[in-house]
């Protein structure tokens, strides 16, 4: 009997299929679990204690990191880890820790107030983009050309936003394209560009935005392997931004959506998943 594994999210797409599909073929039997019916907290959670590792694949960011640190303490392995997913949930903490490793990142300033924006807007110039310090998927990232939009800009996250979902970062625009890095173990999987098109300027791969494959070169190579260094092997997007002086993390996805690369580079990517599982649970 195969080993079983349990992907742990809030619904199935693309991805989630392909992993399910392959599982066999390395002598897993996988199967979805909803995230948002788990009730984890005692140590033999009914829910997940029947499993042998967990793919932690959660769209919340802030659910990610809970489930998986009560499913580690249960002794269930998960991927990725706990500390790995809480690292990337939050875009503050991930550039912190990778800063502080030299590994090189966007410029950026934390907003909490309007204080804080205004500032920002002083010591950073136009164009800059606000984004939320929890989210993903591209979804309230802005791109602030303008002063004199850039206060009613604000009015909506002070307006809207509760609690966390008012902390922001602001960060210069560094134009239209980023290169997301699929990243399996240690493995540098498959890499892909993606450009904005259209009316919408974000480059985010959920957006369907123009892409193609690109060359692992070594610059590329080396900024994958310093992110895996801090976070531990494990599966993630890592999305750099190309700049005159060379490449930056702007974000590492715990969670990667993975079609568009896989169609922009014909990688089967959820065959090296199901490997690498399989070498874990061994």
């Amino acid at each position: 009997m195969g080993k079983k594994v349990a992907i742990v999210a809030d619904r199935i797409s693309w991805e989630e299929r392909q992993l399910i599909q392959s599982g066999p073929d390395f002598g897993l039997s996988v199967e979805w679990l909803n995230d948002e019916s788990l009730c984890l907290g005692h140590p033999q959670a009914k829910s997940v204690s029947g499993y042998d590792a967990l793919l932690v694949r959660s769209r919340s960011y802030t659910r990610g990191g809970m489930l998986a640190t009560l499913a580690e303490a249960t002794g269930i392995p998960t991927l990725n880890s706990a500390a790995a997913i809480h690292a990337c949930e939050n875009k503050l903490a991930l550039r912190a820790l990778l800063r502080t490793a030299g590994v090189p990142v966007p410029d950026f300033r934390l907003v909490l107030s309007r204080k804080d924006f205004e500032k920002a807007l002083d010591e950073l110039p136009l164009p800059v983009v606000l984004k939320p310090v929890f989210g993903g998927m591209g979804k309230r990232v802005t791109l602030i050309r303008h002063s004199d939009t850039a206060q009613s800009v604000y009015d909506y996250v002070e307006d809207l936003g509760h609690a966390f979902e008012q902390a922001c970062l602001v960060e210069p625009y560094l134009g239209g394209g980023s290169i997301r890095c699929l990243v399996v173990g240690r493995e540098l999987v498959a890499a892909a560009e993606f450009q904005s098109g259209g009316a919408d300027w974000r480059n985010n791969a959920a957006l369907g935005n123009r892409n193609r494959a690109v060359a692992h070169d070594e610059d590329v190579r080396r900024i994958v392997d310093s992110v895996v260094d801090q976070l531990g092997p494990g599966i993630y997007g890592i999305d750099l931004f190309s700049t005159p002086d060379g490449y930056l993390v702007n974000e590492v996805n715990h969670a990667p959506g993975f079609r568009a690369v896989a169609t922009a580079t014909g990688a089967d990517i959820a065959s090296v998943v199901g490997r690498h599982v399989q070498e874990l649970l061994r």
